[in-house]
């Protein structure tokens, strides 16, 4: 068995830390017309856009759709994932008909992959590999039942998983990876981007339009970050009224932690943080604009850890039984596995790093698999723990919102 490879900050049983205050001053936006909800106009006509992070959203919900169709070929899902304007990958002719794809956008992000090519040909391998497993080893066995080392089918309550023979679902993989390299590496890291977001000032200063539009560049690219995580909603202006309803990707989870009362009032946060930072752009108060980037960044980085150690621990729960439920774990720890692949995609405040590097990430990923020979079939509450522990530390959730694991 391969040594194991912690990143414990803390590990004692009752997750003792010591937590430093994070208070700051209130942000005073005098002078900054503050909607009440996401709606810019300019000559009476509206001034927002995130249409091309919509279509995104919507190609990724037909790719992990068809995961579960095992007549699927390969060439079909690489098809999807690397959509090329005007071929018949989708259902939906308006996708098909689209210049976007999903690849060009997983891991591209200005500030963690302009200079940053290898980390970025291996992220989008690892997405080209998941959908190789699922087609090369799910498929072939989609109505054999399941075992320690053997890919097969597993029940889960009235549900049927689909699981590789380390006990990996690689649709969820996939899809909770997926959140972390495109919608908040592309939301955080890219279109609150100082470095992206400074070269349009003059032109946004003198209120200078995209040719052809009704929006300056800068007040565009604030847009798109709000369309990962909004695009889809059925009040595109106002998404808190059905928020975790509108997609399966990061607009689900945010409305996933909401309903935890240790974190309810999150997606308000998220929102406002979104809200007053256009309305910064469109006042030219860039100060502003810069302090909610960085609210945005601890609060959508916190989204990803919080479920990462939820699902960590949900898996540890179900196996760690007399009757272990296997299809209900690992189910769990295949979302977490995708939680915790997205986690180094997020972004400390005030920094240039993400919450955990890909080296930290790789090392969890391995750690969780290598407890024996079957993968999860062998993973132990310890590991889980170990792991759990471990992010919950760096984000220290129950410093700041008073959570603690259970």
């Amino acid at each position: 068995m391969l040594l194991k490879r912690f990143f414990i900050l803390s590990m004692s049983a009752g997750l003792i830390v010591s937590c430093s205050s994070d208070d700051s001053d209130d942000v005073d936006p005098i002078g900054i017309d503050n909607p009440a909800t996401y709606v810019f106009e300019r000559e009476g006509e509206t001034s927002v856009s995130f249409s091309g992070q919509t279509t995104r959203i919507l190609m990724a919900e037909e790719i992990i759709a068809k995961f579960q169709d095992e007549t699927t070929t390969l060439e079909e899902l690489t098809a999807m994932f690397a959509h090329v304007e005007g071929e018949s990958d989708f259902s939906d002719a308006d996708l098909n008909a689209s210049d976007k794809n999903i690849l060009g956008k997983t891991a591209a992000s200005f500030d963690f992959f302009s200079n940053n090519a290898t980390d970025q040909v291996l992220i989008r391998a690892d997405f080209e590999s998941w959908i190789q497993a699922q087609v090369d080893e799910v498929y072939p066995n989609w109505n054999v039942a399941a075992m320690a080392g053997a890919a097969g089918q597993i029940a889960d309550g009235t549900s049927v998983r689909y699981i590789t023979d380390k006990g990996l679902e690689m649709n969820q993989v996939f899809n909770k990876s997926l959140i972390g390299a495109l919608m908040v590496d592309q939301m955080l890291n890219n279109y609150i981007s100082s470095s992206v977001l400074d070269p349009f000032t003059a032109a946004n200063d003198s209120e200078t339009l995209v040719t052809d539009k009704n929006y300056t560049d800068m007040e565009h690219d604030w847009d798109e970050a709000y369309g990962y995580a909004f695009g889809t909603a059925a009040d595109l202006t106002d998404p808190r009224p059905t928020i975790g309803e509108d997609d399966n990707f990061l607009n689900k989870y945010i409305g996933r932690v909401e309903g935890d009362t240790d974190f309810a009032g999150i997606t308000d946060d998220i929102f406002e943080a979104l809200k007053l930072g256009r309305a910064a752009i469109v006042a030219k108060e860039y100060d502003v604009r810069n302090e909610q980037a960085e609210v945005l960044r601890e609060l959508i980085s916190e989204i990803i850890g919080i479920r990462a150690v939820y699902y960590l621990q949900q898996g540890k729960n179900a196996l760690d039984q007399t009757t272990p439920d296997y299809g209900g774990g690992f189910h769990d720890l295949s979302e977490g596995y995708g939680f915790i692949y997205s986690l180094q995609f997020t972004r400390q405040p005030n920094s240039d790093a993400p919450y955990f590097t890909k080296a930290e990430v790789d090392a969890f990923l391995i750690d969780l698999l290598d407890d024996g020979d079957n993968g999860l079939w062998d993973v132990t509450p310890t590991t889980l723990d170990a792991i759990s522990t471990s992010i919950a530390d760096r984000f220290s959730f129950y410093c700041r919102r008073g959570w603690k694991l259970k």
